[in-house]
């Protein structure tokens, strides 16, 4: 079992912990059998159930209570402080189910609505959706600056009558930001004091906010993708990380208060879904109606990196936006080299700089510029080169190379991060170029005695004809939870957003401008609320669809070409596959209508979960009811209802079934449309579907089999069903084992 600390996915900073002395005190994930009446017993009788599970010794003083948390909606189950020795014996009572350590999780605008084809007019998807008017979204993450005009009520119609939360600020939330909790410190502000949650709102629901800039770049309306939206605020993440426990609690909680849709940026290492508190508080809040939207994690282009893999979860990549921080790096040799950054200063001379690399410093760490590392190295009134790596964070190079006298900072990209550059809050003139670019730089400076440089900025520049593209650091699958699932399962805009930040920021560039209460940062943190928001609008404009229809929708429709018309691409260039986007690049005007959807009821999941090999106990810890997997029929990942296919191919054929129900038009026709990569076959039966009517559902079976002996290992192609105005898309992924 794992102890460690989930992960908020921005591209910001990581933390780690010490794992605890085996017979030490640690927090444990309790799961219990749900008695019979529980429905009907008060909060008190409930915590009086949970209490029979603990030791009657206690290792604690007698001020500090053994719970730590005590769950009700998504789970039958508590957080308590536990040893290893009173879990084994805990093991022993009557509606036990299982135990493990909780994990600490770590943390993963004014252009994207526009870049993703919403725009205010009458007949666009936010019209049709009403801006997303009457749904709440559940944000998990550090807290918010509730005073942020971002989160303005003005317009705002008053909370829905199911809403049951609370505020824990005094006299600060709205008719936007309808409830606050910090499930960290019970009683606490919820305030946020890193600007990771205070983003993630804003970008999922923050209201619209006009000249908002940060640094005076990126000028425009800031809005979030559903502007009308309403914002329920779970701070879950402290200065050690996000606890197992308050992400389940907070889960737990927004339940129970009427949230729609869940938004968390946060995750950890991949693990089985039994021992995945994410994973389990989310299909606690599915069978209950709510949306759950997670990060994929930012541990790409690793294989297999993924945080968040349960299918009932949609996972989210991060890509580019067209939209850049144009600062171009100019050699002595009148080479240009186009790259990006935040801070752009207008008394910046133009003039060319002595160019020194930083890998010239006689240490190993020199090169990407660690705290430190240049103390033997003159880099004073000169432009130093930093590469990428070394687990350093980026704003920290700058800062090094700044405290040494450094007029200017190149940050180029090591082989993995590609194309990749970001556009962040330097504290010094800074241009962040590829990788190619930072060989061209680096051949430069050996061709020389005297190499020589300057930064043209450029200012915002909108039209890259390469967007959107994975970013690097977005995870790519497989799952390794669940590899016959297809994740991540879409990706969206993550790299340099704009979004609300909190002032004071932890940044000197920042609390020095007069208008620094945004900010630009990167990650599939980022891009996740892009997606809840995005889900947010679809709950409003289809209130009766179900979280695993609005998944379908999503995931059917997605664009997979570039603006320029040329397919999506990873940070090397090279055709991106659906390991590392998913199904595609999200389009919210085609997941509003469809044309079909693959749904998916709670219970379905069951013979998923006994084919994944977990025991009665595991499942019933999932889906928090009594499970006999030898009573259930079995299923493979592939015969999951689930929008895409993802199998291993040998010798013989494979058959696999899915159902679509009718959200289209009646009286419509579907005719199978195969892209088969070489070498695969792809018989689908019926070729053809007809649909009387609306909510009408039909089964069709696709077998898939070798014709020829390939070289390639994995191959993969896609499935639409077209009809008048309507493209679904299934695609499928084949590793190839003949």
């Amino acid at each position: 079992m794992v102890v460690g600390y989930l992960i908020i996915f921005a591209s910001l900073f990581c933390f780690t912990v010490a794992v605890p002395a085996e017979n030490a005190l640690k927090t444990y994930l309790v799961f219990v059998e749900k008695p019979q009446g529980l429905d009907s017993l008060e909060s008190e009788n409930l915590d009086n159930y949970y209490q029979q599970f603990l030791p009657v010794t206690t290792e604690l003083s007698s001020d500090e209570p053994r719970i730590v948390h005590s769950y009700r909606h998504v789970i039958t189950g508590f957080a308590a402080k536990l040893t290893a020795a009173e879990v084994e014996t805990m093991k022993q009572k009557q509606g036990f189910l299982s135990a493990h350590p909780e994990r600490i999780l770590s943390l993963q605008t004014t252009y994207t609505p526009k870049f993703l084809g919403l725009q205010q007019n009458t007949t666009g998807f936010w019209n049709s959706s009403n801006y997303g008017k009457g749904v709440i979204v559940g944000v998990l993450d550090t807290g918010v600056t509730p005073n942020h005009p971002s989160f303005s009520d003005k317009g705002m119609p008053p909370p829905p009558a199911k809403w049951k939360g609370k505020c824990d600020f005094k006299d600060v939330c709205n008719n936007k930001v309808i409830g606050a909790r910090n499930l960290v410190a019970s009683g606490e502000s919820p305030a946020d004091e890193v600007g990771h949650g205070t983003h993630t709102a804003s970008t999922a629901a923050g209201s619209a906010v006009d000249g908002a800039n940060a640094l005076g770049q990126g000028w425009g309306t800031a809005s979030g993708m559903a502007p009308m939206a309403h914002l329920a605020i779970y701070k879950v993440c402290g200065q050690q990380g996000c606890a197992d426990s308050a992400i389940l609690g907070a889960i737990d909680a927004a339940v129970g208060d009427g949230v729609d849709v869940l938004s968390l940026s946060l995750g950890g290492e991949s693990a089985p879904f039994f021992q995945d508190g994410i994973a389990i508080g989310a299909f606690g809040a599915v069978k209950k109606g709510v949306l759950v939207s997670c990060a994929a994690g930012n541990s790409g282009p690793a294989a297999g990196s993924l945080s968040n893999e349960a299918p009932w979860i949609l996972t989210v990549g991060a890509s580019t936006v067209d939209r850049q921080m144009g600062s171009t790096v100019l050699l002595g040799n009148k080479k240009e080299m186009d790259g990006q950054t935040l801070f752009q200063p207008e008394d910046f001379p133009s003039k060319m700089l002595p160019l020194v690399y930083a890998g010239s410093a006689a240490n190993s760490s020199g090169v990407y510029c660690a705290p430190g590392s240049l103390n033997k190295l003159d880099v004073k009134g000169k432009m130093v080169v930093c590469e990428m790596g070394g687990e350093i964070r980026r704003l920290d190079k700058g800062i090094e190379v700044k405290s040494h006298g450094g007029a200017a900072m190149i940050l180029i990209n090591n082989v993995a991060n590609g194309f990749t550059t970001l556009a962040d809050a330097h504290e010094l003139p800074t241009s962040h170029v590829n990788y190619e670019a930072g060989l061209a730089i680096k051949a430069y400076i050996n061709s020389t005695s005297t190499p020589t440089a300057s930064i043209i900025f450029k200012g915002t520049v909108i039209g890259k004809q390469e967007a959107p593209q994975v970013a690097s650091f977005s995870s790519r699958g497989p799952s390794q939870a669940s590899p016959g699932i297809m994740k991540p399962d879409v990706i969206g805009p993550g790299v340099s957003i704009l979004a609300a930040w909190p002032a004071p920021a932890d940044n000197n560039i920042l609390n020095n401008s007069s208008q620094s209460t945004f900010n630009m940062i990167s990650g599939t943190s980022m891009a996740c609320p892009h997606l809840s928001g995005i889900a947010a609008l679809l709950r409003s404009a289809h209130p009766d669809w179900s979280p695993a229809a609005i998944k379908s929708a999503i995931m059917t429709t997605t664009h997979l070409t570039q603006i320029g018309g040329k397919p999506i691409t990873d940070e090397q260039g090279l055709i991106a596959d659906m390991f590392d986007m998913g199904s595609g690049h999200v389009n919210p005007a085609g997941a509003t209508n469809p044309g079909l959807i693959y749904d998916i009821l709670p219970d379905d999941y069951v013979p998923y979960l006994c084919g994944l090999g977990y025991s009665n106990a595991q499942v019933s810890t999932i889906v928090q009811k009594k499970v006999e997997c030898s009573s259930n029929q079995t299923i493979s990942e592939a015969q999951l209802n689930y929008p895409s296919f993802v199998l291993q191919l040998g010798s013989r054929p494979q058959t696999y079934t899915r159902t679509v129900t009718n959200v289209g038009r009646a009286n419509s026709v579907y005719k199978a449309e195969v892209h088969a990569p070489e070498g695969v076959g792809v018989e689908v039966n019926p070729k053809e579907i007809v649909f009387g009517q609306l909510s009408e559902r039909a089964s069709y079976s696709v077998t898939f089999s070798v014709k020829n002996v390939t070289s390639q290992r994995f191959v993969q192609g896609s499935l639409f069903w077209v009809a008048d105005g309507y493209s679904v898309k299934s695609p499928f992924g084949i590793i190839v084992d003949y």
